[in-house]
């Protein structure tokens, strides 16, 4: 998969093309993140969600809603954001690594793995849905 780097992050949109936002992969403690740029937040994703959501949403099968929530809103059961902070996820947990910025994986997660060619991705004003490409 290609890896953008600060100088040359992906340039995204959220699923309701609202909102802006910047992308690109870097190192911390050894290991590969995402770094999520929105506004003058910083939010930081383990890199191997990636791969792993991809993988989910095939043996899913079938499109899958994002459910997108901040990390102190509880998740709903079945949707993407549940999934990635779920102890059943390949990692046993959270894919957001920064305290009190591990939500909104739904938010900023899929339209990177839509630029990936991973993922088809809705774009309505809400209750957006993903699968596997």
């Amino acid at each position: 998969m290609e890896k953008r780097t600060k100088e040359n992050p992906w340039k995204l949109k959220t699923p309701p093309l609202t909102s802006e936002y910047e992308m690109y992969v870097a190192e911390k403690d050894g290991r590969e993140i995402i770094v999520c740029t929105v506004g003058t937040t910083v939010l930081h994703y383990d890199y191997r969600c990636l791969a792993d959501c991809h993988a989910m949403l095939q043996a899913h099968g079938d499109w899958m809603l994002l459910g997108s929530k901040d990390e102190k809103q509880e998740a709903s059961l079945g949707t993407v954001e549940f999934w990635a902070r779920s102890s059943d996820n390949p990692i046993g947990g959270w894919y957001g690594l920064k305290k009190n910025f591990r939500g909104r994986f739904a938010m900023y997660i899929p339209p990177l793995m839509e630029a990936l060619g991973l993922a088809e991705v809705e774009h309505n004003k809400r209750d957006n849905r993903m699968r596997a490409i």
